[in-house]
Order: C-alpha cells, then structure tokens, then sequence
C-alpha cells in the first residue's frame, strides 16, 4: 500500500513538473522610460516602466479544444495602440471587424495568419480571424509603442470582437476565456 503511494505520488509530482515546463520564460528585458510621449495609453495600454525587468516567451501553452486564454482589447486601425499594420497581410483593420493578436507561440511564425479560432467567453463563443500577432519576446521600444512583451496566453481582441462576445463595454479590457 505504502509503496502504490509512493508510486502515485512521484508520478503527480512528474506530471506536474512536466506541465510546467511546457512554456517557461525564455528570458527578461528591461523596461526603458518611454522618450516624450511616445507610449500609447489607447484601451488602457500598459506602459514600460523604466528598470523594471519583463519576461519573454517564445511559447505559448499547448493549444486544445479549450485553452484558456486571456482576452485583451486592441485597436488595429492606424493610430491604433497596435502602431503598425498586421502582420499577415500588412494591413489595418476596423475595430468593427471580428480579428485578433496572439501571443507569438500561438501565432507560430505566421501559420495561423488569417485562420479563424473560436473564442468562448461570457457565455458566447465568437469566431475570429488571426491578423497579427502580440509580441511575446519582444517590447519596450518603439516598434512595441514602448508597451511590454505580451504574456504567453494573450488573444489581443478588436472592439468587434468584445461586443459579439456580449460584454458591457465599461468591462473590456481583460477577461478569462477559451
């Protein structure tokens, strides 16, 4: 018995110790002090903060039927806290349009580029298409709009998208979904 328990024991803590290497950090830059102006406060965007250090992942967790996520609020039309065109088609896009960042892992050097994924969250789910991605190993500069590198579970959202899921517009910004 004491032995079967022991066995069990060393295999959860296995399982677990796997699990939680599936996407550790791949490093940490260090926030600069955004020159004049320059960091983009649009939906509530998060500033570098000068000397304080920001992980980076080239990974994301393993995608399945119900990856949980973070769903975050972006703008991707010009002057957008996105500040450049998307990637897969180098291209702006309306905030009244159903499309999304991902975290680099999940964005996978451009193989979900244009591909819808379904969102579930709020009780809804919603389908949206792949434009760009949020960058996970990189931020703090001006490509970035001086912001931090994106944590590795982020589905960055367009307005549309918030609104199709049915949130009140006073709480986008941040939730939980798969």
């Amino acid at each position: 018995m004491f032995l079967a328990l022991m066995m069990m024991l060393s295999i959860t803590c296995l399982t677990t110790t796997i699990e939680a290497q599936v996407c550790s950090p791949s490093g940490r830059l260090k926030g600069k002090k955004p020159p004049g102006d320059l960091c983009n406060h649009h939906n509530m965007a998060e500033c570098c903060k000068e000397g304080r250090f920001y992980e980076t992942y080239t990974c994301s967790p393993p995608v399945s039927k119900r990856t949980e996520a973070i769903l975050t609020l972006n703008s991707f039309e010009k002057g957008g806290e996105g500040g450049w065109a998307s990637q897969c088609d180098e291209k702006f896009h309306s905030d009244k349009t159903r499309v999304v960042a991902l975290s680099t892992g999940w964005y996978n050097g451009g193989k979900r580029c244009l591909k819808d994924i379904t969102i579930y969250g709020y009780g809804r789910s919603v389908k949206a298409k792949v434009v760009d991605q949020c960058d996970s190993t990189m931020g703090c500069d001006d490509e970035h709009s001086y912001q931090p590198p994106c944590r590795n579970d982020i589905v960055d959202a367009s307005d549309a998208v918030w609104e199709a899921l049915g949130v009140p517009k006073n709480d986008w910004g941040w939730m939980k979904v798969t």
